[in-house]
């Protein structure tokens, strides 16, 4: 079986415990305006184009105007001449197919790197959207005795058949109000409310991380509102963080030809007082706030 991988690396303690293996697995089924990853999002990836390096004749279909390129054209092509015959670094596909065999060779061979409990984390994208994949490869790694983590939005109606094989749950949940989630990523809030009161209570590792961006859920009465959904359930395993709205992916929108629609909320970051509220609300409602 194949995973679609854009991107892999290694990271130390952002993506679960000690340093990491990354894999950053394509496809998402949100659409959320601040996301650091645009060109995983697309489930069979996307192009990547740097306007600056265009060259025409890297196109014989003519697509390529000056620094401009026709998506709607590529979009049709199928022969694909500027990733093969004509390959240059202004473009390029965001993803390729890999073996899970492979990965797990790699993962193996990487062990030595693993320091402070560290291992290998499956992130996106979405992981569940290549679910088959993303399970064969959780189980082989397991088989092999490799720490697993995985950074899901937990809107999978079948994610708690993966929590046996993972060592470190990471859920991102990015708004308590089910319209308002619905409005800013495409995806409603039932399942990922039904989904983390399965994980708190089955679940030995769980780590909740709420982004906090302004205007969107930055409110005092936001903060109120994400305490009010866990303070009744088993919160003793579980760990949250919070993560402030940052513009780092904000080139890459431009390089997959998609609008930056982040520019048209006002005061989307959020400050120090904002992240101490939330911290403060949390704690008050004892629940366990951590800072990686």
């Amino acid at each position: 079986m194949q995973v679609n991988v854009f991107r892999k690396g290694f990271n130390y303690s952002q993506d679960g415990p000690g340093n990491r293996l990354v894999y950053h697995l394509q496809g998402c089924n949100m659409r959320c305006a601040w996301c650091s990853n645009p060109e995983g999002m697309a489930r069979k990836g996307t192009l990547l184009v740097d306007a600056d390096g265009l060259r025409k004749s890297a196109c014989p279909h003519g697509a390529i105007a000056g620094k401009v390129i026709d998506r709607e054209r590529c979009a049709l092509c199928t022969t694909r001449e500027c990733l093969t015959i004509n390959r240059n670094q202004s473009i390029r596909w965001s993803s390729s197919p890999c073996d899970v065999e492979a990965l797990v060779a790699e993962a193996k061979r990487s062990v030595p790197l693993y320091f402070d409990g560290g291992g290998v984390t499956l992130s996106g994208g979405e992981v569940t959207v290549q679910f088959a994949a993303t399970k064969q490869l959780l189980q082989r790694l397991k088989e092999e005795g490799i720490h697993t983590t995985i950074e899901t939005n937990g809107a999978h109606r079948r994610l708690g058949e993966l929590f046996p094989l993972v060592d470190c749950l990471i859920v991102d949940f990015k708004h308590h109000d089910d319209a308002r989630l619905r409005e800013a990523t495409g995806v409603g809030i039932a399942l990922i409310q039904r989904n983390l009161r399965k994980a708190l209570a089955e679940h030995p590792n769980v780590l909740i991380r709420i982004p906090l961006i302004g205007g969107f859920n930055d409110a005092p009465a936001d903060a109120e509102r994400f305490a009010a959904f866990f303070e009744p359930l088993n919160t003793s395993r579980v760990r949250f963080e919070f993560l402030s709205y940052h513009e780092y992916g904000k080139d890459k929108w431009a390089q997959c030809g998609l609008p930056y629609r982040m520019e048209r909320m006002k005061s989307a970051f959020v400050g120090d007082a904002t992240v101490a509220q939330f911290k403060s609300v949390f704690e008050a409602a004892g629940l366990h706030v951590i800072h990686t």
